[in-house]
């Protein structure tokens, strides 16, 4: 009998122990850097009057009490609240990925005061995290209607998220863009810097922590039940909507407090409940203890970490940083994952073969020449819209043939790797900007820049396809073990798009003079493309799509499955090997051109796959007409609708594809 009553407690000692033995490391490891750090700037025994009474006349001490402590104290509270608020988003939703960031309410809220800011200020009378509140309650209702029919199924919620953090940054982006003035300080606070002038910030988060804490607890019971199944959760008596929105409410009105403070501080809600669960704290009980104190150390850790760096670099933002952790935390958990129904609805509709594909290809091809001069004969000037027709056309060629070109191959090149893609992984979401392999081919550039500042436009297509190349085949051998399942891969490669994201802020953030081209080349923008740039283009994409034919058997075999496609006598790796190397180099030559976001390479397959050219070849051919003709309409449309501004190519693309990609996350009616 004792033997048995003994049992029970084994899980619980170890749910306390290791996970405490986890806090216990993250602390002491942030606080022997943290003594480094103090030691440098005071002698301990000036420690206590820098605390309670800094000395006016000293310098140190004053930078110690007004900077140093602030910052530590807001990167303790602030994880620990991120810790909480991830917790909770879980356990309400069933869900290991679930929280503020996969959920897409931090972008939301940088992107609701980057409006508010612009257009409502008058708004900011009631405080900033009422605004950033809003924003991140719209994000989940967006989330929750793309998931609501797939049962909020941990997949469909986690990619509709991201995908809204990524529209919702991309339009962020196009705000900044053109109100430079008024939001760059705004944009380097929604990075996630936590510097601190003043105790200010610590006064304002501390009660609404305190107040969410004491919220949560009056809920506990009701949460846990939220953690069995819905029918077992109605039979015991809990009303789930009205549990699950209190819940909700809570944890995203606590990250909009943290975000309209210090910015988005990338997956820590996701890597804390995560952390402390792997270490043993199965119980939601026991979660939200550790969670908050996982959180809060692995931000004071990380903050630390990132004041390693040498004082030239010192402008980094923690929450780039954080997001290095979180992503790859990401790609631990995927396995674990219940298999759920196929996200991308797509490939449930049967689409009636053409039985004329070619003529399809024709007409695409009779259209995109149409497009072509409109694109260069009509434009808007201080004198208002200006029609050249063919005699007057010449006028403007020099400046916008170059232009007109290059989006054209890069259109044209992006729509093909989609294509490419999705035949290779059977799956119908699958594109270069959506899987990171345009993050990847930009990484490869940072990279380049770096290594060679001075460098031809050859090498950089050939560093961007050795990073487009890499990531893509760490997300197939990611997604290996569950049989490259079109969701798994997906999301492996979002996350590879989110580490490469915030590799690349923090390349930004240092303020090296390279990182000028950088971010032009994360704009998208084709204006300073030359008459040589893009004949070499041109012709680069003119090698590689007539290579692609070549391809074309493996590609209408390939998404039959490897039985099928051994049975008939094709290499399954060295087809894919052969697909993804044309893959990468495609991404890269478009992506410096558009950049790493347009959406491109997966509007335009599915496009030509719903005309009716279902067969390899012919989706490939009508897909690269389908894509120059989508990338020389936005970039003609970027340089005219705001005349004199200018929307980069690749960004007005994004605006449209963004919407579009969440159209095809929708659940359809059976």
């Amino acid at each position: 009998m004792q033997k048995a009553d003994a049992l029970p407690l084994q899980p619980d000692i170890r749910g306390v122990m290791r996970p405490a033995l986890l806090i216990v490391i993250l602390f002491a490891a942030a606080a022997a850097l943290a003594w480094r750090q103090w030691t440098a700037l005071l002698p301990i025994s000036a420690w206590g009057a820098a605390l309670q009474a800094p000395d006016v006349n000293d310098a140190r001490q004053m930078l110690m009490h007004y900077t140093v402590l602030p910052r530590m104290a807001v990167a303790l509270l602030s994880g620990a609240a991120l810790g909480l608020a991830g917790t909770v988003c879980q356990q309400v939703l069933r869900n290991p990925l679930a929280e503020p960031t996969t959920l897409g309410v931090s972008a939301a809220a940088q992107l609701a005061v980057a409006s508010a800011t612009l257009w409502a200020p008058s708004l900011f009378v009631f405080g900033k995290e009422w605004v950033a509140m809003l924003g991140g309650f719209a994000a989940v209702l967006c989330v929750f209607a793309l998931a609501w029919r797939r049962a909020l199924s941990p997949v469909a919620l986690v990619l509709a998220g991201l995908i809204v953090a990524f529209y919702c940054g991309a339009v962020t982006n196009v705000l900044v863009l053109f109100n430079h003035d008024y939001l760059i300080g705004l944009f380097i606070w929604g990075a996630g810097f936590l510097n601190q002038q003043d105790w200010s910030g610590v006064t304002f988060l501390a009660p609404r922590l305190l107040i969410a804490a004491v919220l949560i607890a009056l809920m506990v019971r009701p949460l846990t039940l939220l953690g069995f199944d819905d029918e077992t959760a109605r039979n015991l008596g809990l009303g789930l909507t009205g549990a699950r929105v209190c819940a909700l409410s809570v944890a995203i009105a606590l990250s909009a407090s943290v975000v309209s403070l210090v910015g988005v501080l990338g997956f820590v809600g996701l890597a804390a409940p995560a952390m402390v669960m792997l270490a043993g704290a199965r119980r939601f009980r026991d979660r939200l203890i550790w969670a908050p104190l996982c959180g809060a150390g692995l931000l004071w850790l990380t903050d630390q970490l990132v004041l390693l760096i040498p004082s030239g670099y010192r402008e980094m933002p923690t929450g780039a940083a954080t997001a290095l952790l979180g992503a790859p935390m990401l790609l631990l958990l995927l396995p674990r994952l219940r298999t759920t129904a196929p996200v991308g609805g797509v490939s449930e509709v049967v689409v009636p073969r053409s039985a004329h594909p070619w003529r399809l290809v024709l007409a695409g091809f009779i259209a995109l020449l149409l497009v072509v001069w409109i694109a260069l004969a009509l434009g808007v000037g201080s004198d208002g819209w200006r029609w050249s027709g063919l005699g007057g056309i010449h006028e403007f060629l020099p400046w916008r043939w170059p232009r007109v070109a290059s989006a054209l191959a890069a259109g044209a090149m992006l729509a093909v790797a989609g294509t490419l893609m999705q035949r290779m992984t059977g799956n119908p979401m699958a594109a270069p900007e959506v899987m990171g392999i345009s993050s990847g081919a930009a990484m490869g550039l940072i990279v380049l820049l770096f290594v060679f500042p001075a460098h031809s436009r050859l090498l950089q297509i050939a560093a961007g396809a050795i990073g487009a190349f890499t990531v893509l085949a760490l997300v197939l051998l990611f997604s290996r073990r569950s049989e490259f399942n079109p969701d798994r891969l997906l999301l492996a490669g979002v996350a590879m798009s989110a580490i490469f994201g915030a590799v690349i802020a923090i390349a930004l953030a240092t303020g090296d003079p390279r990182m000028g081209q950088l971010l032009t080349l994360l704009a998208g923008s084709t204006y300073q493309i030359g008459g040589a740039e893009a004949s070499v283009l041109l012709v680069i994409a003119a090698v590689l799509l007539l290579f692609t034919p070549v391809l074309s058997r493996w590609l209408d075999i390939l998404p039959l499955g490897q039985v099928t496609a051994h049975a008939v006598g094709v290499s399954v790796a060295a087809s894919r090997v052969a697909v993804m190397l044309v893959t990468a180099l495609l991404t890269a030559a478009a992506t410096l051109v558009v950049g790493p976001l347009s959406f491109i390479g997966l509007m335009a397959p599915h496009m030509a796959r719903m005309m009716g050219a279902q067969r390899a070849l012919h989706q490939i051919a009508l897909a690269a007409v389908i894509g120059a003709i989508l990338m020389v309409l936005a970039d003609w449309a970027g340089r005219v609708i705001i005349f004199p501004y200018q929307v980069p190519a690749g960004l007005f693309a994004t605006l449209i594809g963004g919407p579009y990609l969440m159209w095809l996350l929708r659940p359809r009616r059976a």
